[in-house]
């Protein structure tokens, strides 16, 4: 197509020329050797105008053409670039995955190391137990019946043997609603509110991370009143809130002490419906709690499931005033699995305890909206961890690992311990403490160390099982 237009172009220029040529010798009157030189003058002219002319556009259509290969020099190096992350990527990612992988490997280490520490206690529990049984034969009769057949034929001395008090179980005592709010009163009035601790353990790990305060009223004997017979009573009868705001005060003597041992360490604090509804009981709790703000993220205030569903605008702003405190919250008592964690973790809720049997029973998987196994990362995703609570077989706990459930709570790992008061008073059965736990307040620390409870208590629950009843 070039050589055409070329060709064209020579053969109009010649045209022109000899068209000028001619013109001049015809018209003008030049004579032919003249009209000849300026045409071929013309001619020449017409030649280097050319030449210059696709020169110039020659120059122009290679610089388009230095342009764009620039151009597609520069994309080739922003995709060489692009490669080059993508290959860093990757291969960050692959480290990681080995570095996960290793981590992972470890903790496998560990939590086997730690279940070969449990087995060996176990086994030192045993061997005990044995020690125990065979240097006191006389201590525990056995009623068989080979010994009736041993007695029959040879009878053995009588052994009289003063039965032992067990002040850890005292008598049932049945109690008129009347005698219990005036043994409600009068405990109020001598000071007689006992806080015991029972402990949360991380799963599997089994080591304290919370304690609860559970509380219990002794009478003018010394018996001790659980909290399921006196809480609705107390409720009813207006009294709750003396015992909510005695309570939350020996909680927070008791969370100071935990945390000279630990900073890790937290105290479950429960809280009735009553003395949130109370204007005046909520706020001698509020003050309290403002004058200790600096132990909120370690002080769990704890309400029942039915008392976040049934909340009224006046105990709507007492919850929002306890959160802008920094005061995290906790649901027990929890019925059913119909759970809705958007508007309880805007409400300040980071705990929801749920009873190992509910999480296992299979009919929730069907009753509930979701299934039992997905409620731990449920609640994870809005910042709040479920504990499993009242376990007590370690079939329990293998079917809550298979849930994701990271924290646990029953008398596997260990029972409510009392807090033994100051002074003559102290409860016969209560578990003496070492001197170094007392710390000079009206209740005294934990029987032992936050981390040493569940393991040996869950290792003696073994033990007692594998050696029978007695």
């Amino acid at each position: 197509m070039i050589r055409i237009s070329t060709i064209f172009i020579a053969i109009c220029m010649v045209l022109v020329a000899a068209s000028l040529g001619l013109v001049l010798y015809s018209v003008a009157g030049i004579s032919g050797t003249e009209s000849a030189i300026v045409a071929l003058t013309a001619l020449t002219f017409l030649i280097l105008y050319n030449a210059v002319s696709m020169r110039l556009r020659d120059r122009s259509d290679v610089g388009g053409q230095i342009a764009d290969l620039s151009r597609g020099t520069a994309d080739l190096a922003r995709q060489v670039a692009e490669f080059g992350r993508r290959l860093a990527a990757v291969e960050g990612r692959i480290a990681s995955s080995n570095s996960t992988g290793a981590d992972r490997m470890q903790g496998m280490a560990g939590e086997i190391s730690e279940l070969g520490g449990l087995v060996r206690q176990l086994a030192a529990s045993v061997a005990h137990h044995e020690d125990l049984l065979a240097a006191a034969p006389a201590m525990q009769p056995v009623t068989s019946p080979r010994d009736d057949v041993l007695q029959r034929v040879a009878p053995a001395p009588t052994v009289v043997v003063a039965p032992q008090p067990t002040p850890a179980a005292p008598p049932e005592v049945s109690r008129s609603q009347t005698q219990l709010i005036g043994a409600i009163k009068q405990a109020i009035d001598e000071n007689r509110i006992d806080i015991f601790l029972q402990p949360m353990v991380t799963l599997p790990q089994r080591k304290v991370r919370f304690y609860e305060a559970v509380t219990r009223l002794r009478d003018e004997r010394d018996q001790l009143i659980v909290a399921e017979e006196f809480i609705s009573i107390a409720e009813a009868s207006g009294l709750i809130g003396r015992i909510d705001n005695m309570v939350m005060l020996r909680c927070v003597q008791v969370l100071r002490r935990l945390m000279i041992r630990s900073k890790d360490v937290g105290v479950f604090c429960n809280v009735s419906a009553a003395t949130l509804s109370s204007p005046a009981h909520f706020t001698q709790c509020l003050d309290f709690l403002e004058a200790n703000r600096a132990l909120a993220p370690s002080l769990v205030l704890e309400f029942k499931q039915s008392t976040f569903r049934n909340l009224g605008p006046a105990e709507t702003e007492n919850l929002a005033a306890l959160a802008q405190r920094g005061f995290r919250f906790s649901i027990d008592h929890v019925t059913d699995l119909r759970i809705e964690p958007r508007e309880l973790a805007d409400r300040g809720v980071r705990f929801i305890k749920v009873p190992a049997t509910l999480l296992l029973d299979p009919r929730q998987a069907s009753t509930s909206d979701i299934h039992p196994s997905d409620l731990s990362d449920l609640l994870g995703r809005f910042g709040i961890d479920l504990i499993a609570e009242r376990i007590e077989g370690e079939r329990a706990v293998v079917d809550l690992l298979d849930y994701d459930v990271r924290f646990g709570q029953g008398f596997l790992f260990a029972p409510p311990r009392p807090l033994r008061p100051e002074g003559p008073s102290a409860t016969a059965g209560a578990p003496q403490t070492n001197p170094q736990d007392l710390n000079g307040a009206s209740t005294s620390a934990p029987v032992s160390s936050p981390a040493a409870p569940p393991r040996a208590t869950g290792s003696a629950a073994l033990a007692r099982r594998a050696l029978g009843p007695n």
